[in-house]
């Protein structure tokens, strides 16, 4: 699965040549109570809370719900498709009950489950970036030679998913009750003298 940029066009000859948004605008939407080609799903964001986005198929040259790619559409808003929150995908995922499905090594893949699949992306980066490039010291290492390199490779995974695991199973540390934030940075005014 790999997002598009959505103005990049593909081949095609004169007034056929599209981009993924030419594509995604095709989709009927008439409101949350029409909403044509268009599924409503249901996005989790990386702080836990949850969104209702929408996720169509869509079809751009040789790609659409039953090709061997598929291009998927999934945004917040199907009317406006605003830049910042939609994803075009290309996935080669077959749709439960299209005729790829069962000579697909892959299982079938359902609107949304391709937008989770995708929004799974920022885990993988975040934790890409903590294995290899911030707290291990996998960008600082100093070797020789290829099988040096993935010895040190396999070393690092393995500390940093050691104490992942730790972190995940331990208990949280003493602190303040769960109840009450300690203010940071607030003066309070001093007690009145008495008889004022």
């Amino acid at each position: 699965m790999v997002a598009l940029k959505p103005h990049r066009g593909i081949w095609a000859y004169g007034d056929s040549a599209r981009t993924p948004v030419d594509a995604a605008r095709e989709l009927a939407w008439n409101g949350p109570d029409d909403p044509g080609g268009w599924q409503a799903v249901t996005r989790t964001f990386r702080d836990g809370h949850t969104g209702t986005w929408y996720a169509a198929e869509a079809a751009l040259g040789w790609w659409g719900p039953d090709g061997t790619t598929r291009l998927v559409v999934a945004t917040a808003g199907p009317a406006a498709l605003p830049d910042k929150a939609t994803w075009y995908l290309a996935t080669d995922l077959p749709r439960p009950g299209g005729p790829r499905e069962k000579d697909s090594p892959w299982p079938a893949a359902p609107l949304a489950g391709v937008v989770r699949i995708y929004g799974l992306r920022h885990w993988v980066e975040q934790s890409y970036k903590q294995v290899n490039k911030d707290e291990p010291g996998w960008a600082g290492f100093q070797v020789r030679s290829p099988i040096a390199i993935r010895r040190h490779q396999v070393l690092v995974n393995c500390a940093f998913s050691f104490c992942w695991d730790t972190w995940l199973t331990s208990p949280p540390p003493p602190g303040p009750a769960p109840g009450r934030r300690p203010e940071r940075g607030h003066r309070h005014p001093a007690p009145a003298a008495p008889g004022t």
